[in-house]
């Protein structure tokens, strides 16, 4: 069994202090009992400093290692993972939206940098995009990492699936406007490849956009067993990644693919 962590939260834009601070705060209210379950917390995407994608040169943490320390110490307190919430992270080829993974020991045992730039956001004009998708032993499951407009491509989360991937974390800053799309692509992509999908969306308005937070848990069969809503907020769910064999197993939709037919 593993229990997954939602943090809701709203971003302060560019200050990453604040934005720490509240993260803090946010793991003093909701961590405080410890459980004999593995403990996975999600955070917002860009939960350090949010979309100030134009002043990307001098807020970018330097391959988000400060993010990484500050994590690692959080972890190593409550004794938690932290899988996904993403940073604006600084590289020798340019900044990056990199979500990380930091176990309970406090160290950094995995990054994602997200594949696919959202034109909408500014993303290509300011950040370099990803090429590896992330794949994480965490306690014996075998879980991945995505960030936000990728859900939107079928095809990269389906490589997660066929590489063996029980548990998708998803962070994003999804504007309201969209929460339904949200909503379906979520469960479609839990369906598809019969996977649980842990998704925290952050909430607030950030330069007029108004995001929708909804944050969501699927499990393999497309059911939602957490729904948030358009506050911030902490919730915990307890989810069984030893199912997603079984489930496979009899769909046998990996077994009857035929990929000669799907081209490009």
């Amino acid at each position: 069994m593993l229990r997954v962590g939602i943090a809701q939260l709203d971003i302060t834009l560019g200050n990453r202090e604040a934005n720490r601070r509240k993260v803090t705060q946010w793991m003093e209210r909701h961590c405080a009992e410890k459980t004999a379950e593995p403990t996975v917390i999600v955070l917002p995407e860009i939960w350090d400093v949010g979309y100030a994608l134009e002043d990307a040169e001098t807020l970018a943490d330097p391959e988000g290692s400060g993010a990484a320390v500050f994590l690692g110490d959080l972890a190593r307190r409550y004794g938690v993972w932290f899988a996904g919430g993403s940073v604006l992270a600084g590289t020798t080829k340019g900044a990056v939206n990199r979500a990380q993974v930091v176990n309970p020991r406090g160290l950094l045992v995995a990054t994602y940098d997200k594949a696919h730039l959202i034109p909408l956001m500014d993303e290509p004009r300011y950040l370099r995009a990803g090429s590896a998708e992330c794949l994480f032993d965490l306690d014996g499951v075998t879980a991945g990492c995505v960030i936000c407009y990728d859900i939107r491509f079928c095809e990269w989360t389906r490589r997660y699936a066929l590489q063996g991937a029980q548990v998708l974390f998803v962070s994003a800053e999804w504007p309201k406007i969209r929460i339904d799309h949200w909503k379906a692509l979520l469960r479609a992509r839990a369906i598809e490849n019969m996977m649980y999908v842990v998704a925290c969306n952050r909430v607030g308005t950030s330069k007029e956009t108004l995001f929708g937070g909804t944050s969501l848990v699927f499990d393999p069969w497309g059911k939602a067993l957490h729904e948030g809503g358009e506050e911030e907020e902490g919730a915990f769910v307890t989810i069984d990644p030893s199912t997603v064999e079984g489930i496979r197993d009899h769909l046998q939709v990996f077994r009857m693919r035929r990929p000669e037919l799907y081209g490009n």
